[in-house]
């Protein structure tokens, strides 16, 4: 029994920096090649997808990614970083994999042109966006973990240290 409670041992959430890492750099980098190369990554796609006002949502997307891809490296306000990228990622598997799922336009979004459609294709297509938006699920649930600054600011709140 010793080496199953070993195996299933926990102490705090140290680890969840490398949570954070993951998410918060996947997400500051997709933010700056919105701005980078906004035709094919940025206000360009968001053309294409049927995104409205793609002039205005691509920066101000790539502007949320980029701050709270940032946030979530330092682990500050990580909860309400990781719920506001939740919200970027369930509107681009709306409207980018629904879309692959059904085999059809859907609501105002475009169909992407690929070779198959269906559950498959979407999954396939969607790996990512249902890895970031289970990395921000995470995130929103457990917190930044200890090495962070959030954790930094909780444990001084939380011994009266706060100033």
């Amino acid at each position: 029994m010793d080496r199953l409670g070993a195996i299933l041992e926990t102490h705090d959430a140290s680890s969840t920096i490398i949570i954070r890492v993951m998410v918060g750099s996947v997400f500051l980098s997709e933010g700056i090649q919105k701005f980078l190369y906004a035709d094919s990554v940025g206000a360009g796609r968001f053309v294409k997808i049927g995104i409205p006002l793609p002039e205005i949502m691509g920066p101000f997307i790539g502007g949320l990614e980029i701050v709270c891809g940032t946030l979530l490296l330092l682990g500050l306000f990580t909860r309400l970083a990781a719920l506001l990228l939740m919200a970027v990622m369930c509107v681009a598997i709306l409207s980018t994999k629904v879309p692959i799922l059904l085999g059809s336009e859907f609501w105002i979004f475009s169909l992407k042109s690929l070779n198959r459609y269906g559950f498959w294709s979407m999954a396939h297509e969607a790996r990512t966006d249902f890895c970031m938006l289970l990395g921000s699920l995470f995130l929103f649930i457990v917190g930044a973990g200890r090495y962070s600054i959030d954790f930094r600011l909780w444990s001084r709140m939380k011994n009266g240290n706060a100033d």
